[in-house]
């Protein structure tokens, strides 16, 4: 396990199986005594390229990682042991580049733009501003502001906040992003989960009859269209736009595994498989993303919340 400094306010709740650990101030990291980990199921360690990193465990035996780096979850394994996230083998871990797989942040830019493609928090630093335990399911929340690194492609003030909670059979996330600035902005956002998968036998459920903005064959010019399938593979090269989707989709692994991704103010969808792009890769993994592809605007103290809830049967 890394060694780090940490300092950590203590708050007892009535409730004896809720703690929560609060971050001093200037304190980048919450601390995760030994003690405390059996406590919280969290603990702080290092990771691919020494990089620190979270694991969250349930007393049932499922178990979450977190790279503080780009905010990133990279696994989400289920009691049975399998693990129905992906990262792709070319997926780098020394800051130069993004995580390449699990659930990556698109902010405040989804896709190509006038920024870096998908924006900037997938390859910044986020911190962890508190850790709890709620009936023994570990919860911790991690932070990102504006930085000069942010401010030179962004100028403005924000503060997001992303919390995680695994359970037995579940792994949700809320996304909270403050405006802080004294002027208003706007931003597009998606979480660009890897699902692990069989690719010839995959598929969703849920799509039907959402507008479509189909990215194949010319990214630059997508074409509109509705979906009128009930179920929708990935039979070759898949980059295409659901809006206003449903907020509950349902996602045959290929694998023998029906994930359920329900959502509460994610309004679009998006399904992607690079194909012969990544021909090393393409054949084990699908996405399935909830996004935010209109901009969301925010006055100065506005708040905007979105929540995805993945889970088993």
């Amino acid at each position: 396990m890394v060694s780090m400094a940490f300092c950590v306010n203590t708050v007892t709740f009535p409730n004896p199986n809720i703690r929560r650990f609060n971050r001093c101030p200037g304190m980048a990291f919450a601390s995760l005594s030994n003690k405390e980990t059996t406590t919280l199921g969290v603990r702080l360690t290092e990771g691919e390229g020494n990089l620190p990193k979270l694991v969250l465990s349930s007393p049932a035996g499922s178990e979450a990682e977190i790279y503080l780096f780009g905010g990133c979850i990279t696994s989400w394994k289920v009691p049975n042991g399998k693990d129905l996230l992906f990262v792709r083998p070319d997926a780098v871990f020394n800051k130069k580049k993004p995580i390449s797989g699990g659930v990556p942040h698109c902010f405040p830019q989804f896709g190509p733009g006038p920024i870096q493609q998908h924006g900037f928090a997938r390859n910044m630093d986020w911190t962890v501003v508190n850790s709890e335990n709620v009936e023994g399911n570990p919860v911790v929340t991690l932070e990102l502001k504006d930085a000069p690194y942010s401010r030179a492609m962004w100028d403005f003030s924000f503060h997001a906040l992303f919390k995680i909670t695994l359970n037995t059979k579940s792994l949700s996330t809320e996304l909270k992003v403050k405006n802080t600035d004294s002027k208003a902005f706007s931003f597009s956002t998606a979480l660009h989960t890897y699902f692990r998968a069989s690719v010839s036998g995959a598929s969703v459920k849920g799509l039907k009859g959402c507008k479509t903005l189909n990215k194949d064959p010319d990214p630059k010019n997508p074409v509109e269209g509705t979906e009128e399938r009930d179920v929708v593979t990935f039979p070759g090269f898949v980059d295409c736009v659901y809006l206003d989707a449903s907020n509950e989709l349902q996602l045959d692994n290929g694998l023998g595994d029906i994930i359920s991704i329900k959502n509460t103010n994610w309004s679009d969808a998006v399904l992607w498989n690079p194909h012969l792009q990544m021909e090393a890769c393409y054949k084990d993994f699908v996405c399935v993303e909830n996004a935010k592809i209109g901009s969301v605007q925010l006055e100065p103290e506005q708040t905007w919340t979105a929540v995805q809830h993945l889970s088993i049967a």
